[in-house]
């Protein structure tokens, strides 16, 4: 079945890399949301954070599985940081998607970067990289198998309740002891331009 998917990523490094993705129409441009155009992105920045977090809580509206793509910088974003916690405390599938092979407009691959759902822990004290699984869009081919993972992460989150809410760690954790948990949080997805993607967009920073 059609799942309203979220889609987070680093909009300044990996917008066209996420491009990519979108357009290898896996679902219906209805069903795909945390996507934005650059001058709407402009307009809405300029209103303040609240205003992105209110278009990002929009977005998240009738989504039931979020896909974070990542890239080398992907896991240090505090938007991107901020979507996952949004997404697993109302009750979405998660799945990571490594996108860094994939290939940029200048025909470039980049580097691998960190898990980012290992920079969250689950009421049980165990991380969230233990229940959200990552692959990788190009080894693991993606483009068949994305419906699948998109199902498999929605599994995954069902047997946590409501109240089951991850919390952020403020930097990867080692050793549980070691580090002290953030709970009031401000950032959150990423954004990327609608189709078509083109050479010469000019990425902005989030």
């Amino acid at each position: 079945m059609a799942r309203q998917t979220f889609f987070s990523f680093h909009y300044e490094r990996d917008a066209w890399r996420a491009g990519q993705v979108r357009n290898c129409n896996l679902l219906p441009t209805n069903d795909q949301h945390g996507f934005i155009d650059s001058v709407e992105w402009e307009s809405i920045k300029r209103k303040g954070d609240d205003a992105v977090r209110r278009w990002i809580d929009d977005q998240l509206k009738g989504t039931t599985v979020t896909t974070v793509l990542i890239g080398r910088e992907t896991a240090e974003r505090p938007w991107v940081q901020r979507e996952i916690m949004r997404s697993w405390n109302r009750g979405n599938g998660i799945v990571g998607m490594r996108i860094h092979g994939i290939k940029d407009q200048n025909s470039e691959s980049d580097l691998a970067g960190p898990d980012p759902f290992d920079l969250f822990q689950l009421p049980d004290g165990a991380l969230l990289s233990s229940v959200c699984k990552v692959h990788d869009w190009v080894l693991d081919d993606g483009r068949n198998n994305l419906g699948q993972w998109s199902e498999n992460a929605i599994e995954a989150r069902a047997p946590y309740g409501v109240g089951d809410e991850i919390v952020y760690f403020a930097e990867p954790r080692k050793e549980a002891a070691s580090v002290g948990v953030i709970r009031n949080l401000s950032a959150s997805v990423g954004f990327a331009p609608r189709a078509p993607w083109c050479a010469d967009y000019v990425a902005r920073r989030r």
